[in-house]
Parts: C-alpha cells; sequence; structure tokens
C-alpha cells in the first residue's frame, strides 16, 4: 500500500511540475496583454529591462489541476482554494495596477480568515511533549502566522528565482517533516507545490524571463501556512513549534529585520527599500546567481535542522543551525576584504578585477621573434 502511495506522489508531483511548465508561456503572453510589466525604476530592482510579472498564476493553475486529480478534499485543501484564489486574483490586479499596501493586508486577513473557517486553527502549542491550548488567542495568532508568512514570502522576491525557489525548499522541508509525523495529506500537498514551483523554476531563473510576482508571492505564502498549520503545528512532536520556525527561518527573519528597520526609521512596514539580505549579498560583492544560491544553501540548512526536530532531543538541530552560521559569518568576513572576495570564486566573475602577477615574463612579439630568426 505504501508503494502505491509514493507511486501516486511521485505522479503528483511530475505532473504539477509539467503543468507549470506549460503554463507559463501562456501566462506570460497574458501578462503582456494585460500589460502586467515590471518596470526597472529605481536601483532596488536588479534587472534592467521591462520583465512581464504575474507568472505566479501559472504555479496556481498547475497547483489546483494537479490537487483536483489526486487531493483528497480535506478542509485545509479547500481553504487554499478559496483563500488562494482570492490572493491570487488580489496579486494580478496589483502586478498591472499596484494596489496600496493597506488595502491588501485587508484582502489577506481576509483570506485568512476563510482558512479559519474551514478549521485551520493553531489550537495549540507543544513544548517539550506538554500541549499548552491557546484559548481565545487561537484565532489572531493564526490570522497573524497566514498573514506574516504571505508577506515573508513576497518581501523576499528580489532576485531571479529566489522567492520560487526558497518556495520549493521549503515545500520539500515541509513534505519531509510531514512524511515523519505520518501526515500523508499535508506531505501530499506540500509536493505537489513544490512541483509547481519546479515546473516555473526554468523561466523564472537568472535572467529570469518572468516573475512571478505577487499573484506567485502571495498564493505561494498563503499555501504554506497553511499547510505548516494543519501538517506541523498540529502534531504531536516534542517541538513542534519549532519546525516551522527553522523551516521558513530565511523569509521570516528577513521580513522581521526589514519591519524593525524601517519603523526604526519612521517609514512604513512595507516600504520598499534595498536593506533585504539579498539586497546585502549583492552589495557584499556576490553575483547574482551565486547569491540566490547561497540562500538556497541556508533556507536548506534551515530544512535539514527544521527535519532534525521531529526527533525527541534538541541538540541535532543546534549543532546543525550553529555551525552554519558559523560558517556564514566567516564567509561575510571574506568577503569584506578584496583579495580573498575574489578567491572565494563567489563574486561576479564580469566585477572581478584580474589578480596581481608578480615577476610577469615579458612575451614577445611577433615581429621580434622573426628577428632573432633572421640575425640567426
Amino acid at each position: 500500500m505504501k508503494h502505491i502511495e509514493l507511486i501516486y506522489g511521485i505522479a503528483a508531483v511530475i505532473c504539477a511540475a509539467l503543468f507549470a511548465y506549460v503554463a507559463t508561456p501562456l501566462v506570460r503572453v497574458l501578462a503582456f496583454r494585460l500589460g502586467a510589466i515590471d518596470v526597472p525604476k529605481d536601483e532596488r530592482r536588479m534587472h534592467t529591462k521591462p520583465i512581464p510579472r504575474m507568472g505566479g498564476v501559472a504555479i496556481y493553475i498547475a497547483f489546483t489541476i494537479t490537487t483536483l486529480a489526486f487531493g483528497s478534499y480535506a478542509p485545509s485543501l479547500v481553504a487554499i482554494w478559496f483563500g488562494g484564489t482570492i490572493l491570487v486574483v488580489l496579486g494580478m490586479f496589483d502586478d498591472i495596477f499596484n494596489l496600496n499596501a493597506w488595502f491588501k493586508l485587508g484582502v489577506q486577513i481576509l483570506a485568512a480568515l476563510v482558512a479559519v473557517l474551514q478549521g485551520v486553527v493553531i489550537d495549540f502549542i507543544n513544548i517539550g511533549g506538554t500541549l499548552y491550548p491557546l484559548g481565545a488567542l487561537a484565532i489572531p495568532i493564526t490570522v497573524l502566522w497566514i498573514v506574516g508568512l504571505t508577506n515573508a514570502i513576497n518581501f523576499i522576491d528580489g532576485l531571479d528565482g529566489l522567492a520560487c525557489g526558497v518556495s520549493t525548499i521549503c515545500s520539500a522541508s515541509l513534505t519531509v517533516v510531514a512524511i515523519l509525523m505520518s501526515s500523508s495529506e499535508a506531505a501530499l500537498l506540500t509536493a505537489i507545490l513544490a512541483g509547481s514551483c519546479l515546473g516555473f523554476l526554468p523561466f523564472n531563473s537568472h535572467p529570469a524571463k518572468i516573475f512571478m510576482g505577487d499573484a506567485g508571492a502571495l498564493f505561494l505564502g498563503y499555501t504554506l501556512s497553511v499547510l505548516s498549520v494543519t501538517g506541523i503545528f498540529k502534531t504531536h512532536a516534542v517541538l513542534a513549534f519549532l519546525i516551522p520556525m527553522s523551516v521558513f527561518g530565511l523569509p521570516l527573519f528577513d521580513t522581521a529585520f526589514a519591519v524593525i528597520r524601517r519603523l526604526l526609521h519612521g517609514q512604513s512596514p512595507f516600504h520598499a527599500d534595498r536593506g533585504h539580505i539579498h539586497h546585502r549579498l549583492i552589495d557584499m560583492g556576490f553575483g547574482h546567481r551565486r547569491s540566490v544560491l547561497t540562500l538556497y544553501a541556508i533556507c536548506g540548512i534551515l530544512g535539514i535542522a527544521a527535519v532534525m526536530l521531529t526527533l525527541p532531543v534538541l541538540y541535532p538541530a543546534v549543532i546543525i543551525i550553529i555551525c552554519a552560521l558559523a560558517l556564514f559569518l566567516l564567509t561575510s568576513f571574506v568577503m569584506r576584504h578584496p583579495e580573498t572576495r575574489e578567491q572565494t570564486a563567489l563574486i561576479d566573475p564580469d566585477k572581478a578585477s584580474p589578480a596581481p602577477v608578480k615577476n610577469p615574463e615579458k612575451k614577445e612579439t611577433a615581429p621580434k621573434l622573426e628577428a632573432k630568426k633572421k640575425k640567426v
């Protein structure tokens, strides 16, 4: 029976990836027709020419079709269909018209309440095997989690393939955790989401042919948040509440840091700036592609730590996180010095200056060689 479920699961992932891959060119044409184009107007943007947005619609189409075929119509899936559709429509309008940030926040809260009405609620927190009921705080905390993670994925969408790749890694991590927690429903849905992202990623990787836009970022953040509630928060793992914090550690940290930074400067939490982690990596000398790969690696390590948190002891995950943090800090220190920066091979090759060569040998030109031959 398990082998049959595995085969169906693999088929579902492949199905989602193929639908996303086939749908993306059509969505790209639609984006041009609707005027959903991202024109670089400031230094915050990393691209230099207009790129169509709204590519997340392809991810949404692939996920919806595949879950209709393979899903079990559970309340969490129904919540994603309805709430996710609301956010995809919101994202499409935002990709075209650039809607007001507070209006978008209101619609996100509405979508979160759709999930709550379907029973997607963080009722308790499991700490050390003891369940602590949240009582009247259950719904506010659930809404805060869904809206917060939805925006976290949106905030990190600043480099080609970054948000889509991070979402893929987070989905894969959730899949593994859900399997270990014997939550087959959540495992299937997160695997399908990962497949949908993988099918879109070839068009979104650097240099991107299309951005997933708010339509994709909001849908991915919302779907991941709902699935994390049903597949992790409600499990009886000893440290269940820490698992999603580790899986989504990168986007959550970047979002929290951005909000605090903007509030300290007297700005709106939604004020766009160039202070995100990916911008800092670019400014340190990392190339575009290597910045994305570095953040993939960080997200992957945090995902592995989340898998280790399913164990009854904490130290394996702590070891992984501490060692990874030490390596990242050491790399940051090395990147601050021009000589060692080039030796890391992490910087953009086009921006690298040639290394100085001591006592260079004088190369003789062709005319001098001909003159020497005549003398001989």
